[in-house]
């Protein structure tokens, strides 16, 4: 099948200050499944909302398709003890739906995490167009302690691994690194489903919020056309364990 791309005019990049980003959209009107989507995650694609898109920048390629092969993954100290840290949560799988109770948490953690950004104050419909879509296999993990939500994780399933999309938290359980869990428990997640990857989407290894992701070893980035082993740039070695 043949899609139509398009890219966007460059922009001022989210991500790396003075810099200009471009993006390459599939076009809205191809009609897309998950077994469509799932070929080009392979390709370093990733979706928000219904939309499939790629960096496209002319001057830089420092946003790197990054995924997790999880047979081979080997956790780190730190990521031990998170777990450990976090061995009283319960996991709740829930289909792609509002919830008010899910939303309400994503408000107070935009609240906090997010203050002043484009994403504060949301309402239901753009807080549903962000994570979900009409052809994607896609699930809401819950962790709960106690009964009480502690954070909401959200995958796509594609036919070769996980796509994690978002994870949002209580802020008030802030030192359980929730963000971190909430990756050691999908690379967990899929392995259990026979799956061989869990794609994180795009690392920058200058971007403290984006560069984290390089910490869960080894990893793949997508390079000339194809998937490669990855190591962390000199910038990244230092980073510490961060939340989405």
């Amino acid at each position: 099948m043949k899609l139509a791309l398009y890219a966007t005019p460059p922009q001022p990049c989210a991500y790396l200050p003075k810099r200009q980003s471009c993006s390459l959209f599939v076009d809205p009107q191809c009609k897309i499944d998950n077994q469509i989507y799932s070929r080009l995650i392979q390709k370093g694609f990733r979706r928000s909302g219904e939309h499939i898109y790629r960096p496209y920048c002319h001057e830089c390629d420092d946003c790197i398709p990054l995924r997790i092969p999880v047979r081979e993954f080997i956790p780190r100290r730190i990521q031990k003890r998170i777990w450990k840290r976090n061995r009283d949560l319960e996991t709740h799988p829930r289909a792609a739906r509002y919830d008010e109770e899910h939303f309400q948490l994503y408000q107070r953690y935009l609240h906090i995490r997010h203050q002043g950004s484009e994403m504060a104050d949301p309402v239901p419909e753009e807080y549903l167009t962000f994570l979900t879509s009409s052809w994607s296999e896609t699930w809401f993990y819950e962790f709960r302690a106690n009964g009480d939500l502690v954070a909401v994780t959200v995958a796509d399933r594609v036919d070769t691994g996980l796509s994690a999309v978002y994870t949002f938290f209580d802020p008030a359980h802030a030192a359980r690194s929730p963000g971190a869990y909430a990756i050691l428990w999908l690379i967990g997640e899929t392995k259990r489903l026979g799956l061989s990857w869990l794609y994180l989407g795009y690392w920058i290894a200058e971007c403290r919020k984006m560069s984290y992701k390089s910490l869960y070893r080894p990893f793949e980035i997508y390079r000339n056309g194809g998937w490669q082993p990855g190591e962390r740039s000199p910038q990244e070695k230092n980073t510490h364990v961060s939340n989405r």
